[in-house]
């Protein structure tokens, strides 16, 4: 079976916070009888659309791929190991904060045993869109609890503007809400566990509200200074364009690449790559293949693909994300020149 990258279908999420117009990302999607608030482009779910997979679920494409797709490091993974998505948001996400890895094996084995550190990167952002993310010196469980029987939380959180193509950090047990008026490309470790502690008196369509998972949130809630928040784009070498590492921890890393010439790429054997275009067309290219790309697609290209072409109709922006070797990751930038704090606003333990 020869190495060659798919595309991977999305997958739309409906959501009372979302959306009615899914444009530009996805200009067919527009007029919608019921609101989207996530489109996932790398879902367990979502179908393989080309080449020796083609139909698929990625999640059973994921398990029959030999090590030459995968990558040798990724060799025993069982499942497949990050979620990428586009979030939509026309209100105010749920007040939440997801487990980390040690509480979720303990307490919820049933949903996956695994917790949720994430990253967000804003696609776009209207004048006055903004997020909540960690709490303000002094808060604690007490002033927490207050605050959601007053109906107040958001008086304790710490509020970041966003402006298209700020990026956020944002490790398990962080709290933090997201506003309306962004488009935001989030890549996280592959989890959907969420402890939601707010959520601004909504009704479902039924008319209930959504059910809130408040003692659970305050096991896992850090409450001090947290390893994250609004993180400073770290510029990497690039010929044909701009290059940036916009985060990385050992669950994912993701660059963001943005170029108007062609561009040549090289795989890496340990891992394969996913590319999440954002804005632009073009085409990529390969030994023995090729295809065309648009906005909002999500591509997976194999560890042993080799070398393989980008060459744009139109300056191309997009997301390139793969699971790293965090420590030779950091020994690569600091033996490039890049001093060690800056690494370490970017590069995450």
């Amino acid at each position: 079976m020869t190495p060659e990258p798919f595309r991977i279908e999305p997958e739309f999420s409906p959501r009372i916070w979302g959306a009615r117009s899914l444009v530009p990302l996805y200009p067919e999607k527009t007029g919608l009888t019921e609101p989207i608030g996530e489109a996932w482009v790398t879902g367990h779910e979502c179908r393989v659309a080309a080449g020796p997979f083609a139909g698929q679920e990625l999640r059973a494409a994921w398990r029959e791929m030999p090590v030459a797709w995968r990558g040798t490091r990724l060799a025993a993974v069982e499942d497949f190991p990050i979620l990428a998505k586009f979030i939509f948001p026309t209100d105010n996400l749920s007040i939440q904060v997801h487990p980390d890895d040690a509480y979720a094996q303990e307490h919820e084995r049933a949903a996956g045993g695994r917790g949720k550190t994430e990253m967000w990167h804003a696609v776009s952002a209207k004048p006055g869109a903004k997020l909540l993310l960690g709490m303000k010196p002094g808060a604690n469980k007490e002033k927490f609890r207050a605050s959601l029987a007053a109906r107040t939380p958001e008086d304790i959180f710490e509020s970041w503007p966003v402006s298209a193509g700020d990026t956020f950090f944002v490790p398990a047990g962080t709290p933090h809400t997201v506003g309306p008026g962004m488009i935001l490309c989030e890549v996280q470790e592959y989890s959907d566990l969420t402890y939601r502690v707010y959520d601004y008196g909504r009704v479902d369509a039924l008319g209930k509200p959504r059910k809130l998972h408040v003692e659970k949130a305050l096991e896992v809630m850090n409450f001090g200074a947290f390893a994250g928040g609004k993180i400073a784009a770290l510029p990497l070498s690039c010929r044909e364009g701009t290059r940036h590492l916009l985060a990385a921890c050992r669950y994912f890393a993701a660059e963001r690449w943005d170029f108007a010439a062609p561009m040549d790429v090289e795989t890496d054997a340990e891992h394969f790559e996913v590319i999440v275009i954002l804005r632009g067309s073009g085409e990529m290219s390969w030994t023995g293949g090729a295809a065309s790309y648009l906005p909002g697609q999500s591509w997976f290209v194999p560890a042993a693909l080799g070398r393989y072409r980008i060459v744009p109709r139109e300056t191309t922006a997009l997301l390139f994300t793969y699971v790293p070797n965090v420590a030779a990751l950091r020994k690569k930038l600091l033996e490039g020149g890049t001093d060690e704090a800056a690494v370490s606003r970017v590069v995450f333990a």
